[in-house]
């Protein structure tokens, strides 16, 4: 059975490349482009891995992972920040907003697939 993985994202290129991407390697991809929407559709879908963009509209990605860790049925999905955020600290914050992991933008598709691979459970 294939891996699912929720993508939240809201830029068009950037869901189309890791969507490809993660296709390419077999993954079963469903994407949100708000972080209510990313909420919602992760409650449905159950995904095995959250990839999180932190800048979405609405609700940035650090509340939309709040959310997340507070439903205890979406509370042990690992969710990896995917972001262009890649200041000191940033990484640090994501972290503490709950995400498990951290990716930064632009990304490398030579490593993407590695980097994504080490959170599944």
């Amino acid at each position: 059975m294939k891996k699912k993985i929720l993508y939240i994202e809201d830029n068009e290129q950037n869901l189309y490349l890791v969507t490809f991407i993660l296709e390419k390697y077999g993954y079963e991809v469903a994407s949100a482009t708000d972080g209510q929407e990313g909420i919602d559709l992760a409650a449905v879908v159950k995904p095995d891995l959250i990839l999180l963009d932190i800048q979405l509209p609405r609700m940035d990605g650090y509340e939309v992972a709040g959310h997340l860790r507070e439903n205890p049925h979406l509370a042990d999905i690992p969710i990896v920040a995917v972001t262009s955020y890649a200041m000191a600290g940033d990484r640090d914050k994501a972290l503490a907003a709950g995400c498990t992991g951290y990716i930064e933008k632009p990304i490398n598709p030579d490593t993407f697939m590695q980097q994504v691979e080490q959170h599944f459970q």
